[in-house]
Formats: C-alpha cells, sequence, structure tokens
C-alpha cells in the first residue's frame, strides 16, 4: 500500500511515530508516559513511548504504533486534545524509532539504523560547535582581537586560559564530523598494529591501521567509508586495554 503525503499542517510525511510536543514540562516522566500511553492506545497498539528528562527533550514523546494507520488515527483524533490542561500539538517523526525497525527490518537494517542515527547526531553537535565558533570569532573581530590562526593546543597546562577571547573556539574533538579515519588516543606502549587491527579490524570497510612514528600511544585508522569509522567508534567507545585496563579514546580525525 502507498503511503500518503503528510495531511495539511503536518511537517513530515506518515509513518508509525508520532512526535508529540507542548506537553506539560513539571508532570513527571513516568506520569507523563503513562497518561500518553492511556490517551494514545484507543487508536492502535503502542510498542514504545520515549519521554525524556533532559532540557533539551522537556515537554516532548514520540508515541510508536505498530502501524502507520494507528498514528494517522491518533494524529487527526488526538490534535489539540488537552493533556494536563495543555493542548497537544502533533506531527509524524522524521524518522522511524528504533523499535518500527526491530518489528519490520532485520538486524543489519537496526545496525545501519543506528550508524545512520549516531552520524546524524554527530552531525548537528559538530554544526553546533561550529556556530559557537562562528559567534565567538565575530565577537572577538567585533571587540578588535584577532582570532587564531591555528587551534590552541592542549598542552598549555591545567588551569591556564589563553587571553585570547577566540581561543576557545575551537571545535572539540567529541563534537567533530564523521570522518573515514578514526583518532585513537591512550592506547596501551605495547600495543602494535597486529593488536589494532585485531580490534579495528572487523568492521565494514576496514583498510589499515597507521602507527605514529616517535610518538606512543596514539594511532590511526582508516576505513572505505564513514560508515565503517562509525561503526567502529560506537562499538569501541570506552574500551579497556592492556593490563592497565586504561580506556581509550576514539574520535574522528579532525578535517
Amino acid at each position: 500500500m502507498a503511503v500518503a503525503a503528510a495531511p495539511s499542517g503536518l511537517t513530515n510525511p506518515p509513518n508509525s511515530t508520532v512526535y508529540v510536543k507542548n506537553l506539560e514540562e513539571s508532570i513527571k516522566v513516568d506520569q507523563l508516559k503513562e497518561a500518553l500511553t492511556e490517551v494514545f492506545s484507543e487508536y492502535g497498539t503502542v510498542i514504545d513511548l520515549v519521554a525524556k528528562t533532559n532540557l533539551r527533550a522537556k515537554g516532548q514523546a514520540f508515541v510508536v504504533f505498530d502501524e502507520v494507520e494507528a498514528a494517522e488515527r491518533a494524529i487527526n483524533e488526538i490534535q489539540g486534545f488537552e493533556l494536563f490542561e495543555k493542548p497537544m500539538v502533533l506531527d509524524y517523526a522524521k524518522t522511524k524509532s528504533d523499535a518500527s525497525i526491530l518489528q519490520d527490518g532485520t538486524e543489519d537494517d537496526f545496525e545501519a539504523h543506528k550508524r545512520k542515527r549516531l552520524a546524524e547526531k554527530e552531525r548537528r553537535q559538530a554544526n553546533e560547535a561550529a556556530e559557537a565558533q562562528k559567534k565567538l570569532k565575530r565577537n572577538a573581530a567585533i571587540n578588535g582581537a584577532e582570532p587564531p590562526a591555528r587551534p590552541i593546543k592542549a598542552s598549555r597546562g591545567a588551569g591556564l586560559k589563553s587571553s585570547n577571547p577566540a581561543a576557545g573556539a575551537v571545535v572539540p574533538e567529541e563534537y567533530l564530523p564523521p570522518n573515514k579515519i578514526l583518532f585513537l588516543q591512550n592506547l596501551p606502549e605495547d600495543y602494535d598494529v597486529e593488536g589494532l587491527t585485531s580490534i579495528f579490524g572487523r568492521f565494514e570497510g576496514f583498510r589499515e591501521v597507521r602507527l605514529v612514528p616517535g610518538r606512543k600511544g596514539i594511532s590511526f585508522v582508516e576505513y572505505e567509508t564513514e560508515a565503517g569509522a562509525i561503526s567502529a567508534k560506537e562499538s569501541t567507545a570506552g574500551m579497556t586495554l592492556g593490563e592497565e585496563r586504561k580506556i581509550i579514546k576514539v574520535v574522528y580525525q579532525r578535517k
């Protein structure tokens, strides 16, 4: 059956996940989820419901049905319905939920979905960090300060701050956009190419491990595409290696 276009007033095409906003933020999450489940269950089988407590996600929720038709019925009937004295605003979610992928697809589909979601999240974080960097540079220019031509190295020392207002504008490593090359740090000194290949070589599109001559504890791992690097980074986050159980740091190489 072909999926119809989004009805007038909705921004996203129909799918089985309903995005709910304008929810009362003072209500506890458990109470909110219970109320939403009771309301939306009238229109179909709810297989998942996500509501979070962090500041950015407050007042929002995602209700996942087992079929698109149930989501359509819910949106048509509940749009504007008051819950805790606030009218709910409904739309289809921009992307399919984890629960929907698990229900309709294979394990490979789910892994691909997770990698894509992670990449989109990291790109969004990188864009936000880049915008913050531009803002700091603009402010520095207005105040007459010259932005640095290159990032200030972290070896400046703990607690020391640059007098340059734009020095903090460098995008943090954790927010760098996906790259097919990973930068590994805090590696045990006894780990060589063979040892790292046994870990990172099992991910799709692996090409090589490159050590840095004269530098211990760091390395680069290259993949044919970003997808392989994303999967490797996600799977090795927080991994401990060596007798000292050192936690390695895995980030994308700075472009």
